[in-house]
């Protein structure tokens, strides 16, 4: 199988937008490299069919999102329970320790749209390009940041 070049120049340009979600719908390295991968695979199979009828980011987010809401969809996680319950003074080990980590655990936090939303907005999209990704109004889109925000400060000041 040979790899067309303009395709590994629109992973290199894009390699952050697969990060950015894989990071925001994957809480774990491994998950999120998979996430990667099947992003990647998806774009790669959908890669002849691109129209360029929009740009370029905006095409790589919407398959990215549709991969990483699936694949969440998808997967079931299994129940388990503790050996030992924690001790009444124990704090719990989250292992997030940068202010980044926590902002991404935050976001993680949020339903699978808001999640979605929140990635294009970290990436400094405008709300009109934002509204073509989701298929909403760029005024919906405003409405949706304030609700989001408001939301990932209480998370955050839990």
């Amino acid at each position: 199988m040979s790899t067309d070049p303009s395709f590994t120049d629109l992973l290199d340009r894009h390699a952050g937008i697969l990060h950015k979600v894989s990071r925001l719908y994957a809480s774990t390295a491994a998950n999120r490299q998979d996430l990667e991968q099947e992003i990647a695979y998806q774009l790669w199979k959908s890669f002849s069919s691109f129209r360029a009828e929009s740009q370029t980011g905006t095409w790589v987010y919407r398959i990215a999102l549709n991969t990483a809401l699936a694949t969440f969809r998808k997967r079931t996680l299994p129940i388990t329970f503790p050996d030992k319950l924690p001790e009444l003074g124990d704090t719990p080990q989250t292992g997030e320790d940068s202010p980044e980590d926590r902002l991404f655990a935050a976001i993680r936090k949020l339903p699978e749209a808001d999640r979605a939303l929140t990635a294009l907005f970290l990436e400094d999209l405008s709300h009109e390009e934002i509204g073509d990704v989701l298929g909403i109004t760029p005024n919906h889109v405003g409405v949706k940041l304030h609700r989001i925000k408001a939301k990932l400060k209480r998370i955050l000041n839990q």
